[in-house]
């Protein structure tokens, strides 16, 4: 997961590429490198990366013959050309193998960060929603309502729940399940789906360096900003700062 397989000759561009990424909000992506076909494949068939940066030139194989062999491994793997080659033919070439951007040598910061932004970034969005764990599937106890709910909103606190929905879940209106929630948790739903989701961001935040807006996303927040204000009340500190405050603690007990 969250990783990126740059496939190159040019060692110069491989080197911009990762500083590029080291100092931006992908600086979490571990990156790997390889300057034949025959390696990148060995490397692709060990581990699926997020994302492949590939260059059409390469010594043993044609680049748009590797990046074909490359989706007949793994269909949905974004594919972004990098080239100084700057002919029609070649871009439509990729165009028509189903890769996903064509950029030209020499790269600029702005260019990739935007192809990112338009191709990494759902993907990544992807990879984390799939580690959600929905394995314990829910089982209603008419007998406990409110536990049932608790627990449904526990396996699904990353979708889009309302108060209905969950009391519809659990065969009850939406006043009393509202009333009776509150009086069996001390707190109202909203309260609480907005702390069980604060308490998913916090894990994430103290274990990956994703950025905030998927974070905010994965774990049910309608946008950065909402899961900000939301993270200060419950936390007293921002996203950023608690990750900034959990690193901090982290060194100083190093």
């Amino acid at each position: 997961m969250a990783e990126l397989l740059i496939v190159d000759t040019d060692s110069r561009c491989t080197s911009d590429i990762r500083h590029i990424v080291e100092n931006s909000d992908y600086s979490f992506l571990r990156i790997y490198e390889a300057n034949t076909a025959q390696r990148a494949m060995t490397m692709l068939k060990q581990s699926r990366p997020s994302a492949l940066l590939l260059d059409v030139s390469l010594p043993d194989m044609d680049g748009i013959t590797f990046g074909k062999n490359a989706l007949h491994l793994y269909p949905d793997l974004p594919i972004i050309v990098i080239s100084g080659l700057q002919m029609f033919e070649i871009v439509q070439s990729a165009i028509n193998a189903g890769f996903s951007a064509y950029l030209l040598k020499p790269l600029t910061r702005n260019q990739l960060l935007d192809t990112f932004e338009r191709v990494l970034k759902p993907v990544l969005k992807q990879e984390i929603n799939q580690t959600v764990n929905h394995e314990d599937k829910f089982e209603l106890d008419l007998r406990k309502p409110i536990e049932s709910a608790v627990q449904y909103i526990q396996l699904y606190y990353n979708e889009c729940l309302t108060l209905k929905n969950i009391a519809d879940k659990v065969y009850l209106s939406p006043s009393y399940f509202s009333k009776s929630f509150k009086e069996e948790m001390g707190m109202t739903f909203i309260e609480y789906l907005s702390w069980i989701r604060v308490q998913k961001a916090k894990n994430m935040l103290r274990m990956t360096s994703l950025p905030i807006d998927i974070i905010a996303n994965s774990t049910g927040f309608a946008n950065s900003s909402y899961f900000a204000t939301t993270f200060k009340k419950i936390e007293g500190k921002t996203p950023t700062q608690y990750r900034e405050h959990f690193f901090w603690e982290r060194t100083e007990k190093v």
